[in-house]
């Protein structure tokens, strides 16, 4: 058997942040002609751990081998200059220059754009990416911005390259397209690690899986002699059951009444297209489609934070009588029961505040009730602390400010803080992103939950295998326009990747 070369040794790396231990005595080794995935919940340090070998943070301890050889890395610049790139969840690309400009940026030396567009040209050919070197980057796709964040690290010299959650916005096509590109850079002998919570994704793309929890390295197994389940099982550390129980809807009546719904951006832009269609209490109606296609756009125009063009929204009272919502202002929707729990990109900015603590942002809900200033602080800490319990939220207390937490725990504190406020429609966009697969299944429980209740749930996703497993219905939306609405329980997630990208699918709106 031929020796594996170590691309990359970790050996006993700590990281610790305050009290907050996010790696401890961590050792791992990248292989050459591998691509390794790093597994582990939220907070469990993936993240943390291949900052490190990036060079945005520094160890407290331990060593870092790259090629057999220890390093130093302080800074990026180090990084790169060992070959190790890092392609991150957010990109980092200037919207107003092309590809080549941003490929480019920071490069020391003379730079010569027309050379560099060849060099470009050379690495797209080799390992078949698709890139215009003269396309700005506000002209494209989310697959397109990525390929362009790949071909950046891989034109500064990487061999060994870190993707976080790389597939979080791609349709199952540009996803396949994504893995084809990577297989093609491993066979090239290129060390290449995923951060992701995508099981499946797992399972098909990765040579080798390896498991933090708590900060530590628990283990590494060929993925070949594993399965899905033991994979769970490790990263949680106890059996799990991965099924989504979906109930069968009880009674459903229309809740949402939507019909020839178009709305323009700011800039003019159509966002969405005459869109017509029913959410019904007590059940789960998803909403596929690639990434800013008009879904954020749909649920804030239900929940009134976005101006309409043509079209009516109509909400169905128990007793039937239709009230509308277009001309009401968000508060009085929120006061009618529609509860919009949208996980936006930037979670810190738009859905919680960074430097309030769990319990004062629980408290965002119930300040809009017009109390005095001495807000009774009580029921938001008690809030604070069930939601803390009830979605094992990883924080040292409630007092901890948000922006101390990880990504996943941010976002389960947002949905937490939503349902807590007992809607009768519940609007989500993006619950779990970013979460590991043992809290997607509490927040899928938590929003079974509300449908059983009679909440009308609508929820924009984006894994097509949650969404054929979870929801009654599915709504595909492709450029703004209502391409199908199939029923989830007898269509599978290729017809409905198949939907996203071409208008006019099977119309069977009731």
């Amino acid at each position: 058997m031929e020796t594996k070369v170590a691309a990359v040794s970790m050996k006993n790396v700590t990281k610790t942040f305050g009290s907050v231990v996010a790696n401890e005595k961590v050792d791992l080794d990248i292989y050459k002609g591998e691509i390794l995935a790093l597994l582990g919940e939220n907070g469990s340090g993936k993240t943390t751990l291949m900052n490190m070998l990036a060079g945005i943070y520094y160890p407290d301890e331990g060593q870092i081998f790259i090629n057999g050889k220890e390093e130093v890395i302080k800074t990026p610049k180090d990084a790169l200059n060992l070959g190790i790139g890092m392609v991150h969840q957010h990109f980092k690309l200037i919207d107003v220059l092309t590809a080549t400009e941003n490929i480019i940026l920071g490069l020391e030396g003379k730079l010569n754009i027309k050379e560099a567009s060849k060099k470009i040209e050379a690495i797209c050919e080799k390992y078949g990416f698709e890139v215009d070197p003269k396309q700005k980057i506000y002209d494209m796709s989310v697959s397109q911005k990525q390929t362009v964040e790949i071909v950046k690290v891989l034109y500064r010299g990487a061999d060994i390259l870190i993707l976080d959650e790389p597939t979080a916005v791609l349709t199952p096509q540009e996803t396949e397209k994504l893995f084809r590109v990577l297989r093609k850079m491993r066979d090239d002998g290129k060390a290449i690690i995923i951060i992701t919570h995508k099981m499946h994704e797992v399972e098909s793309l990765s040579d080798r899986v390896a498991v933090l929890r708590d900060g530590r390295y628990i283990g590494s197994m060929a993925t070949k002699d594993t399965t899905v389940t033991e994979m769970t099982n490790m990263i949680v550390g106890h059996a799990v059951t991965l099924n989504i129980d979906r109930p069968d809807p009880v009674n459903p009546k229309p809740r949402i009444v939507v019909k020839d719904l178009s709305v323009r951006s700011e800039d003019g832009i159509q966002k969405l297209k005459n869109v017509s269609f029913t959410a019904k209490s007590g059940e789960i109606l998803g909403i596929a489609g690639i990434s800013g296609c008009g879904q954020k756009e749909l649920l804030e125009a239900i929940a009134g934070l976005q101006p309409v063009e043509t079209g009516t929204i109509e909400y169905v009272e128990d007793d039937g009588h239709e009230e509308p919502l277009l001309g009401k202002d968000p508060l009085k929707i929120a006061e009618m029961g529609v509860s919009l729990s949208f996980v936006p990109e930037d979670r810190l900015g738009m859905g919680l505040v960074a430097n309030m603590d769990l319990a004062d942002n629980m408290m965002l809900r119930s300040f809009r009730k017009g109390r005095t200033p001495f807000t009774n602080r009580r029921p938001s800490r008690k809030l604070a602390e069930s939601v803390v319990k009830e979605l094992e939220v990883v924080t040292p207390g409630i007092a901890t400010p948000v922006r101390r937490l990880s990504g996943g725990n941010v976002q389960k504190v947002l949905v937490g803080r939503e349902i807590a406020s007992a809607p009768t429609v519940l609007l989500t966009a993006y619950a779990v992103r970013g979460l590991d697969i043992n809290s997607s299944y509490t927040i899928y429980d938590l929003l079974n939950e509300q449908k059983k209740k009679g909440v009308a749930v609508i929820f924009v996703g984006e894994d097509l295998d949650v969404m054929v497993e979870l929801c009654d219905k599915i709504m595909v939306l492709c450029g703004g326009e209502v391409s199908g609405i199939v029923d989830a329980r007898k269509t599978d997630k290729n017809e409905v990747g198949l939907m996203m990208t071409r208008v006019g699918g099977d119309e069977s709106h009731e």
